[in-house]
């Protein structure tokens, strides 16, 4: 099991367990893992099965906590709390669909003998909006200076804040160079900031979340959505979906992992049926359409037989993102049997879950007694 446990921006995770009761020795067999962020890109805090009751403090506002257990024996397990606790840091940035905010004290500026008036950014044209408080940069993905750059397994957008010092010939103190970042990592958006060539170093981290969305259309024109929820059909229906990334980078490209439909929101396990898995056809009526951008991912299936056991039915699909033409990464590899774990550099997962579909009029179940 996995706990994704995110607070507000700008704030930090504390995590105190309170009772561990499992099988303990050498933590083979059963043990807790709580990691700094998100659970497959992120350092490891701690491993335990026993002993004290720890605390963790996150360096950002996301924590993940990891359970894992053989199934031999049972045991009470574990009991934990967390709360969120300011990060207390007087720069603070948010990474949101369209732009970096970030939002710089004056006051902090004023003690270390700094003039707001004298901050910019890489471009000079893009200048900040200054109030008595605070200087406020909303610094956009594709312009004003930010650069893009590809990693191991992120996707950095980065741009530099200089505060310049006062005096032209004798310099008593160095400049300021804040740099601040958005970083993709899979599952989720990472935002750093940090100071160089003074005294006081920052080192932010904050996590988000892609803005992904699918919608019902009638036709495989793609022309008019389906705005009714639920949205009554019929047996053997045919049904058209898109999904949309709203991201205003132009250089990814998102596909359909996979697609399970179920008859509960909140449980894809108990009674699930995969129209598509990694990138696998389950069902024969599942098909792809071309799309007229890689920010679309266009398919279809038919109102399967499944819908005439239950009165509603829901569908979960998680979705790839990947930069465009990284012909290693998941998006272009089509059907793959190989573990999710196992993907290329710089990409992301995003689950988005759609419904109900009901099925309209005679083609409804019925209600029996017995």
């Amino acid at each position: 099991c996995v706990w994704e446990i995110q607070v507000e921006n700008n704030f930090r995770v504390t995590l105190t367990f309170r009772d561990i009761v499992m099988q303990s020795g050498t933590c083979q067999h059963d043990y807790i893992e709580v990691y700094d962020g998100p659970l497959h890109s992120s350092p490891l805090l701690g491993r335990f099965c026993s002993g004290s009751f720890p605390t963790y403090v996150s360096s950002s506002n996301m924590m993940s906590v990891r359970f894992h257990s053989d199934s031999r024996f049972s045991f009470r397990g574990f009991q934990a709390h967390y709360s969120s606790i300011p990060a207390g840091h007087n720069t603070t940035i948010q990474c949101l669909p369209d732009y970096m905010h970030v939002v710089v004290s004056r006051n902090y500026l004023q003690s270390q003998g700094y003039s707001a008036r004298r901050v910019t950014l890489n471009d000079n044209h893009c200048r900040p909006t200054v109030t008595s408080q605070e200087v406020v940069f909303n610094i956009p993905y594709n312009g004003c200076g930010t650069t893009q750059e590809e990693n191991n397994d992120t996707i950095n957008y980065a741009n530099t804040i200089r505060v310049a010092s006062s005096g032209y010939i004798i310099k008593r103190k160095k400049n300021i160079n804040l740099h601040v970042s958005c970083k993709m990592l899979r599952k989720s958006w990472q935002q750093v900031v940090y100071a160089a060539e003074d005294a006081v170093d920052v080192d932010e981290y904050q996590f988000g979340r892609y803005n992904m969305n699918i919608t019902f259309y009638e036709s495989p024109a793609f022309r008019r959505q389906v705005r009714a929820s639920p949205y009554y059909i019929g047996l053997n229906q045919n049904l058209y979906l898109q999904a949309c990334l709203h991201s205003p980078d132009p250089n990814l490209k998102v596909v359909v992992d996979t697609c399970v439909a179920a008859p509960d929101p909140r449980d894809f396990n108990t009674l699930a049926y995969y129209l598509v898995r990694n990138g696998c056809p389950r069902d024969s009526s599942y098909a792809t359409y071309s799309s007229p951008s890689s920010h679309f991912a266009r398919f279809k299936f038919n109102a399967f037989e499944f819908m005439s056991r239950h009165p509603s039915v829901y569908l979960k699909c998680q979705m790839l993102v990947c930069r465009l033409g990284d012909f290693s990464s998941r998006c272009y590899r089509g059907c793959s049997s190989r573990p999710k774990r196992d993907t290329s550099p710089a990409e992301e997962q995003v689950d988005v879950v759609v419904g109900p579909l009901q099925l309209r009029g005679k083609d409804a179940p019925s209600e029996s007694t017995g």
